[in-house]
């Protein structure tokens, strides 16, 4: 198992990596905490030095079952325990919310929850499914989050597009009891709400720009741009992942009723950047994948900047 992911399980097909505890179906917070390695709790400790004096205004983080220290914070710092992130999302879905994947990465440094919102949405004419993402950190590293982001389900594809009249990431600081937060988290869900009507709404307007296939390729081009003097490594590599990106406009079986526009040219741009290969694999790339589920895909964004501006 790669370095970064620690433990976790998923529901059927593996996601990122290939690897975790499969189950067949969706699991209740119970289960998920178990089957995801996530039953465990921060412990806070004073922090010594070396000569047993104590170190005012901070403290360390410490995993109860192995003694491993996750992180140095400061005494401000409230532990989030991760059996209260699912109840948290528990609260926040109502019963009988289900959980398609959990687990930690980094050693237990960080912590994820993944369940699917009860919301079903036909945006021309295609099935679109909401997930809500619940992140956390022990090591003092970032604040908690909650983020929705919206599956199309043919190709699993994310369309997390950056919209300006619509959020979709909510976010507090490890200050305070999390309980506290509710009615702010709650507020998620109506951002999930409007961030899927102003979906829709960008949906129909992509729909509505025709791309000539010249275009196509011009937009490519721009997107994945090469270097005024390549290399021949550089030149390869570049026309490598345009002549990939070309496949998925063109080519892609889950496309071929959708007319040739900007949102299938932003489909095949997810599904570049949700699915290809990276050049090179770092030990870090499935944990950035992730990351992108809930932060966003840059690369999306630069294509949804591009085409509604051609």
């Amino acid at each position: 198992m790669p370095a970064n992911v620690e433990s976790m399980f998923y529901v059927r097909e593996a996601p990122w990596h290939g690897l975790g505890i499969c189950v067949e179906e969706a699991l209740d917070s119970k289960a998920a905490l178990e089957k995801s390695g996530l039953d465990w709790k921060v412990i806070q400790k004073p922090i010594m030095t070396a000569d047993n004096e104590p170190i005012h205004g901070f403290k360390a983080n410490i995993r109860d079952i192995d003694s491993k220290v996750l992180g140095v914070v400061t005494d401000r710092y409230k532990v989030v325990q991760n059996s209260e992130a699912f109840a948290f999302t528990d609260t926040l879905l109502n019963e009988g919310v289900r959980y398609e994947t959990a687990g930690s990465l980094q050693d237990g440094k960080k912590i994820w929850l993944l369940a699917k919102l009860p919301d079903k949405y036909i945006i021309e004419d295609e099935q679109i499914e909401p997930y809500l993402v619940f992140s956390n950190s022990h090591d003092g590293s970032g604040s908690i989050k909650v983020a929705m982001t919206p599956v199309r389900v043919v190709c699993q594809n994310t369309l997390n597009i950056a919209l300006e009249n619509a959020k979709r990431v909510w976010s507090t600081v490890h200050v305070g009891e999390l309980a506290s937060r509710m009615d702010e988290a709650y507020n998620t869900l109506f951002l999930a709400e409007k961030y899927m009507s102003s979906l829709e709404m960008e949906v129909h307007r992509l729909n509505r720009i025709k791309l000539t296939d010249s275009k196509v390729i011009e937009l490519i081009d721009m997107l994945l741009p090469m270097d005024d003097e390549p290399t021949d490594i550089h030149r390869r590599n570049i026309t490598r992942i345009r002549e990939d990106m070309k496949h998925r406009y063109f080519d892609a079986p889950d496309l071929r009723y959708v007319g040739k526009t900007g949102y299938r040219f932003i489909n095949a741009v997810s599904d570049f950047a949700t699915h290809a290969k990276p050049l090179r694999e770092t030990s870090g790339y499935r944990e950035n994948m992730f990351a992108r589920t809930i932060e966003g895909n840059s690369l999306i964004d630069k294509a949804y900047e591009m085409v509604i501006s051609a």
